[in-house]
């Protein structure tokens, strides 16, 4: 039995007109992205002890820079990983600022709610 989902003498890897210089330029993008992904992380482990050790009262703020830098990982992530830093600004807009308005809309939601329980257990006692 033939499987036709594999076409042997077509394959791309076998076709592949990749040179030398495009390799090289495709390993410099992967290990740059690498970097400032790891590099963004850091920061915010480094943030996180930094203030947790300090215990200061900005707490608050470390926990929306938080937030701030996973948002722009994520952007980073899926500009450059799903290629859509590729495409054009129109078609980069349409598909990020309503997962930007919708996830500041559920962190404005996750808020309200945490300080509306805050506020009914404070009327308890």
């Amino acid at each position: 039995m033939e499987r036709d989902d594999l076409i042997v003498n077509e394959s791309y890897a076998l076709n592949n007109t990749h040179n030398d210089e495009a390799g090289r330029k495709i390993r410099r993008k992967i290990w740059v992205v690498t970097g400032i992904l790891t590099l963004i992380t850091i920061v915010e482990v480094a943030l996180g002890i930094a203030v947790k050790r300090a215990d200061s009262g900005l707490w608050t703020t470390v926990k929306l820079g938080f937030i701030v830098l996973t948002l722009v990982k994520a952007g980073y992530i899926v500009m450059s990983f799903m290629h859509l830093g590729d495409e054009r600004k129109n078609l980069r807009n349409v598909v990020l600022i309503p997962y930007a308005l919708f996830i500041l809309y559920l962190i404005f939601i996750a808020l309200s709610e945490g300080n509306s329980h805050l506020d009914l257990f404070e009327t308890w006692h």
